[in-house]
């Protein structure tokens, strides 16, 4: 398979505040190096590059539902929706913010992707089972093809990252590494 030009990388929450916690299969480190390396091969051949944060002016602008799951607020650290170094100098990238778990809703990204002609999204990012799942099922009912790039998205525990990758992500793209990304630009 070779990667079409209606093809985007889209990167999700590889920021300050999301990076510096516990995660399961993968560390962020992992992510984060898989994720570059992927960032500068797609941009390297003209392809779209969406880096995905989310951020907050003062919490309130966040979604707060009645849940089951008590919720403790955690105080925003200084600097801890920008994105990790390795992403911040990415120049040629376009850089989405939201509000809630999902680049879609109540952000600029369908338009975006719409008028670049984009039916192809490869995704990755922190975390598998919410910020790229939520993503991911927003972007199957807008009608994108997709790729999840397996070893480039990481979860706060293993289980959460394989059942999304086991049960969900078959059902709405296509699962592969890294390495069979990249390769996909040189027809390998």
């Amino acid at each position: 398979m070779i990667l079409k030009p209606q093809t985007c990388l889209r990167v999700i929450d590889l920021q300050n505040g999301i990076v510096n916690r516990q995660h399961a299969p993968y560390t962020a480190a992992q992510v984060v190096q898989n994720a570059d390396r992927l960032i500068r091969i797609f941009t390297k051949k003209g392809a779209f590059v969406v880096l995905v944060r989310v951020s907050s002016v003062d919490g309130k602008d966040m979604f707060r539902p009645n849940t089951d799951l008590k919720h403790h607020p955690v105080p925003f650290q200084e600097g801890w929706d920008r994105l990790v170094p390795e992403l911040a100098n990415c120049k040629k990238a376009h850089v989405i913010t939201k509000r809630q778990w999902g680049a879609f809703y109540g952000t600029e990204l369908d338009l975006q992707l719409r008028r670049r002609g984009i039916d192809t999204i490869v995704l990755c990012g922190i975390s598998t089972a919410i910020g790229v799942d939520t993503t991911a099922r927003e972007a199957y009912q807008h009608g994108y093809h997709q790729i999840f790039v397996e070893d480039a998205m990481t979860a706060s525990t293993k289980e959460e990252h394989d059942y999304v990758c086991r049960f969900i992500f078959p059902r709405i793209g296509r699962i592969r590494t890294s390495e069979e990304v990249a390769g996909f630009f040189t027809g390998n």
